[in-house]
């Protein structure tokens, strides 16, 4: 008699809650996920080595001073652009998040000790690198009473003060909707406020179970009555249909977003969600010219973009629509 096959753990209420325990074993949808075979890229997915002197002077400073960037530390594909318009990007609030996106490479657990004196540090690194604009983003925080919200707000304040002349751009998580801790982060004045979608209603609880769409739409309604330059993303390649993706491009601006970034989805490993389709770049194109019709100031798609790609250049694009003078 042959055995019975082993049965996957049910969810329990902390996992359910959008926390997940240290050492937690593979959940049934991560299972699932890694039953699909890693899907080969097209050809258009492939990046060249390119290089410059702005690049090669920042990557020399970075190994001399032990900094650390998202950029080099998760592979982006832009970071010779980048780093040559002495950009970068930086994440808080640790390596482990509390909550779990099924696109998401930055692993769920349990979050490390908070520190306060990482919105210095990070600011020193801006300040070393000399960044003419620095992209902070971070994980969501649930364990902490502000949910990270000064975290956030801090390092925004430390950047500022340290290096006057470069921008800062906030990607934040949703606080919840959570009106002190919005107004906390909004209270730093970052150059732009950045809360990514990610995809479409239809397949939002699948891939993001710890958020809620019309959450996300009103941080962003948020952030612009606060009279901040606001921003978002959409990942294409995970289920949607392209009907959705106008629409909810549409619903983006309605809420009050400027500047707009759309990306193809590229699977961080077998347990993440596989990748449903690859768009091509003639798709992105269009997607690109509706939201210009639309009335985002702002865009940028392609399959290699990335929300913090070219963050500076879309920047202005936005303060100019707004017949605005940069901030600092």
């Amino acid at each position: 008699m042959s055995e019975a096959p082993p049965r996957i753990p049910e969810r329990s209420p902390v996992e359910d809650s959008g926390i997940e325990p240290a050492g937690r074993k593979l959940l049934r949808l991560e299972v699932r996920n890694s039953q699909v075979p890693i899907e080969r890229k097209p050809e258009w997915i492939k990046t060249r080595l390119k290089t410059g002197p702005e690049y090669t002077e920042l990557k020399s400073l970075v190994r001399r001073e032990g900094l650390h960037t998202v950029c080099e530390e998760a592979g982006c594909p832009n970071i010779y652009e980048c780093w040559e318009d002495r950009e970068a990007t930086f994440l808080i609030g640790g390596d482990q998040c509390t909550r779990r996106c099924d696109f998401c490479q930055i692993d769920t657990g349990k979050p490390a000790d908070f520190d306060a004196d990482e919105p210095r540090r990070v600011a020193e690194s801006v300040a070393t690198m000399g960044l003419r604009y620095a992209t902070v983003t971070g994980v969501a925080r649930d364990d902490l009473p502000d949910g990270g919200a000064w975290l956030y707000a801090e390092t925004v304040r430390q950047i500022h003060a340290a290096l006057p002349g470069c921008g800062v751009e906030l990607l934040i998580p949703d606080f919840n909707a959570d009106p002190e801790q919005l107004a906390e982060v909004f209270s730093s004045r970052p150059e732009v406020l950045a809360h990514n979608v990610e995809t479409v209603p239809r397949i939002f609880k699948r891939i993001r179970p710890g958020f809620r769409f019309e959450r996300s739409l009103s941080v962003i309604t948020a952030a612009r009555e606060a009279g901040l330059v606001t921003k978002s993303n959409l990942i294409l390649g995970m289920g949607e249909e392209p009907s959705e993706v106008v629409e909810t491009m549409q619903a983006l601006h309605d809420a009050g977003c400027d500047l707009l970034t759309i990306t193809q989805y590229l699977r961080p490993s077998p347990r993440h969600h596989p990748v449903v389709r690859w768009v091509k770049p003639d798709e992105f194109v269009g997607f690109q010219a509706e939201a210009e019709k639309i009335g985002f100031p702002g865009v940028l798609a392609g399959p290699l973009v990335r929300s913090s790609y070219r963050a500076g250049r879309l920047y202005q694009q936005a303060i100019e629509a707004r017949g605005l003078t940069r901030q600092g």
